[in-house]
């Protein structure tokens, strides 16, 4: 069975290390800071100007003036700071944070993501993935692995105006766990109950495909 968006944030959640600085994208990335291993300590990151988020806050409990870079209420953890953008900026800028977990709606298998603009529909802007993608040595993504269509994002080429180029290093979708290397996806896992062949059928991009792909542990 796929994975729900709950389901892929706490997969990237596994990917946490103890010490860690780590910035959340908006969507479902935001997530993750629900699902922070017991026996680390991380640091979240918001572009909007706060280090020590914590995780979304409980019906009622929200506070209007505690806010992410995606406008979401949020909660902040003992000891967190407030700063102005461009002391954010700085941070992401400098590489001082070690983990950038993006949306996106195409991903490349040489690691070009899209995740901004789609021609024709109104935007906002790119807003602070520009720096991020151009900054972070270790980019995740989190997405769905097809479109409402049932089109691939997992692709040879990205359709859609680029954000970064080359950048990303790991995808996780609702349906795999993939890794870039080479100009490759590499499937490293897949999620509970779905088949190698539902997997390869979904992806567009070429697919490196081990003898034995474990099952997410979720």
């Amino acid at each position: 069975m796929a994975l729900d968006k709950t389901g892929i944030a706490k997969r990237i959640a596994q990917e946490l290390q103890d010490g860690w600085y780590v910035n959340l994208g908006i969507g479902i990335p935001t997530l993750v800071a629900n699902y922070i291993p017991e026996d680390i300590e991380v640091e979240f990151q918001s572009e909007n100007g706060i280090l020590g988020m914590g995780p979304f806050p409980f019906e009622g409990e929200e506070d209007a003036d505690l806010i992410n870079a995606g406008k979401q209420t949020i909660t902040a953890r003992p000891g967190a700071v407030f700063f102005d953008s461009a002391t954010s900026f700085a941070m992401i800028r400098g590489q001082h944070v070690q983990l950038t977990v993006l949306g996106a709606m195409e991903v490349a298998q040489n690691g070009d993501i899209a995740n901004w603009k789609i021609p024709g529909k109104m935007v906002k802007g790119m807003g602070g993935a520009m720096d991020l993608v151009a900054s972070a040595e270790n980019i995740i993504v989190a997405m769905m692995h097809t479109n409402k269509a049932g089109e691939s994002k997992i692709l040879k080429e990205c359709s859609l105006p680029l954000t970064g180029v080359g950048c990303v290093k790991k995808v996780v979708t609702n349906l795999a766990v993939l890794e870039i290397k080479d100009g490759q996806f590499h499937l490293v896992e897949r999620a509970p109950g779905v088949s190698v062949e539902e997997i390869i059928a979904a992806t567009e991009g070429d697919l490196v495909v081990p003898d034995n792909v474990p099952e997410m542990n979720i």
